[in-house]
């Protein structure tokens, strides 16, 4: 994995940081303590080229983040044994000057309450009835992301930070939107699972009027199993594409990919990275 070096934060959020080895150029992983969750993940935090170099010290960068992190850099820790290539994707677009410099945050999920985690609305199929979603927002906002920008030089305007995640992971990342407006400039939405909790969030979506300057969504033709399936989750993205663009009115800030014969796969969501990148954060 990499050398350990403790280090404890003011607010005694963090007990190890680990340099890892098996990813492409600088990945730190952190143990954080959530005192709103009441638990412990990694944060996986993902350095540009340059970020330690003398002339850049007084730089401060864009940040995207994005959930379920195991499945983001390493294929050892990813769903399936499939990562995104985030590392590998963000530093060549990086070096090719198709995006700037920007840091990356993986945030782990926590396995067994993944789903409660990522659900802010109660569920009949799956029966989840003790939902936690609706803590994610401050779990963000008050716990991870201060800890990145107090350890970290981070940009924090709006412009400058993004959220995203797929499936659970886009779904309550659509809801942090939604509930904190104006809080993030940049989104991505892979393959979300608009379906939970019979359609709640599509419902809340209407009359939402402040909506993230870029937004990226996405889904495959082939993700729910069968071709009525298939259709609504295709439905589904176009409608919410279509609330979003009623109340942004501008093609430019909403890109909505359908992508033919996709599946609902870490596969499918590492081959739209590339686009996803440069549509959110390049000129």
């Amino acid at each position: 994995m990499g050398n350990i070096q403790k280090k404890e934060d003011v607010a005694g959020t963090i007990s190890a940081v680990i340099r890892a080895g098996g990813a492409t150029g600088d990945l730190r992983l952190h143990e954080f303590r959530s005192r709103i969750f009441r638990n412990t993940r990694f944060l996986r935090i993902w350095l540009p080229p340059g970020y330690e170099d003398t002339e850049n010290r007084n730089r401060h960068y864009p940040v995207l983040y994005l959930n379920d992190g195991q499945n983001l850099f390493e294929a050892r820790t990813a769903f399936g044994g499939v990562e995104w290539g985030v590392d590998e994707t963000a530093d060549r677009l990086i070096r090719d000057g198709a995006v700037p410099p920007l840091i990356v945050v993986g945030i782990d999920n926590t396995g067994k309450d993944r789903l409660r985690e990522y659900m802010p609305h109660r569920s009949m199929h799956p029966m989840i009835v003790r939902v936690q979603g609706r803590r994610y927002p401050d779990f963000l906002m008050k716990e991870v992301m201060p800890f990145v920008e107090r350890t970290y030089r981070a940009a924090t305007s709006p412009e400058n930070t993004g959220l995203g995640g797929s499936s659970l992971g886009a779904l309550i990342a659509l809801y942090t939107v939604i509930v904190r407006p104006g809080v993030f400039g940049r989104l991505l939405l892979e393959s979300p699972s608009l379906w939970a909790s019979n359609r709640q969030l599509v419902k809340e979506s209407r009359p939402v009027r402040i909506w993230p300057e870029r937004i990226f969504l996405a889904v495959g033709t082939a993700e729910a199993g069968s071709a009525e399936r298939n259709r609504t989750v295709v439905d589904d993205a176009r409608e919410l594409a279509a609330i979003i663009r009623r109340a942004v009115l501008s093609e430019k800030r909403l890109r909505l990919v359908i992508k033919d014969g996709a599946g609902h796969s870490e596969l499918a969501w590492a081959e739209r990275f590339p686009e996803a990148l440069q549509f959110l954060f390049g000129s």
